[in-house]
Order: C-alpha cells, then sequence, then structure tokens
C-alpha cells in the first residue's frame, strides 16, 4: 500500500509556471506506476502525464506535451510534475495516482491509490 500527498499548487498567471510534486509513502514506491491526473470545474478526470517504474520512459496527454514534464526520484519517493507555459485551461485539481499495471495506462481505473488533489489555477 502506498499513501500520497500532492503539494506545488497555487494560482500563476497565464505563460507562468508552477512545479507540482507527488510525496509517497512506503518502501515499495518503485513498483509503481506513477500518473498525474487532473480534473477541472464541471468535468470529467483526464490523464494529464505516466511514469514507468524505472523512470525510463514517459507519456504525456496532447493537451500539455511540451509544456509539461513528469518525472519520479525514486530515491526519495517523488514524482514531480513541471508545468511551463501555463493556459487558463490548465485550471483544475490535480491528483496523483499511483498503478501497480505493468506499463503506464491513460485509464484511471487502472490506478488503485490517489491523493487527495493540489488546486491549480491560472489567471488569464
Amino acid at each position: 500500500q502506498v499513501q500520497l500527498v500532492e503539494s506545488g499548487g497555487g494560482l500563476v498567471q497565464a505563460g507562468g509556471s508552477l512545479r507540482l510534486s507527488c510525496a509517497a509513502s512506503g518502501r515499495t514506491f518503485s513498483s509503481y506506476v506513477m500518473g498525474w491526473f487532473r480534473q477541472a470545474p464541471g468535468k470529467e478526470r483526464e490523464f494529464v502525464a505516466a511514469i514507468t517504474r524505472s523512470g525510463g520512459n514517459t507519456y504525456h496527454a496532447d493537451s500539455v506535451k511540451g509544456r509539461f514534464t513528469i518525472s519520479r526520484d525514486n530515491a526519495k519517493n517523488t514524482v514531480p510534475l513541471q508545468m511551463n507555459s501555463l493556459e487558463p485551461e490548465d485550471t483544475a485539481v490535480y491528483y496523483c495516482a499511483a498503478s501497480t499495471g505493468w506499463g503506464i495506462s491513460q485509464n484511471e481505473h487502472e490506478y488503485t491509490y490517489w491523493g487527495q488533489g493540489t488546486q491549480v489555477t491560472v489567471s488569464s
């Protein structure tokens, strides 16, 4: 089992940057595929990015590709999400999630453990 805590959200102007972090508890962090999702008001939760156990492979949604970067530090049990060139459309609650599956998945149902979320608001 793993517990996830997100941090780093806040209010930023369009074009700015934020760096989210997900801190995981437990000794088996490196056995999980990790992902970031987001949910805007009135919308369904959507996939943002994911990273394999070793960190060797990543996948980003088309809507954030080239602007967001997911990474992980298995020694520190953290999964940062660097967000650059933020747009008002990026406003959402961002969630960190852990999957016991074998590979990267965009399907939220493949993820077993979730954090409480952190709010990101981008003003125009």
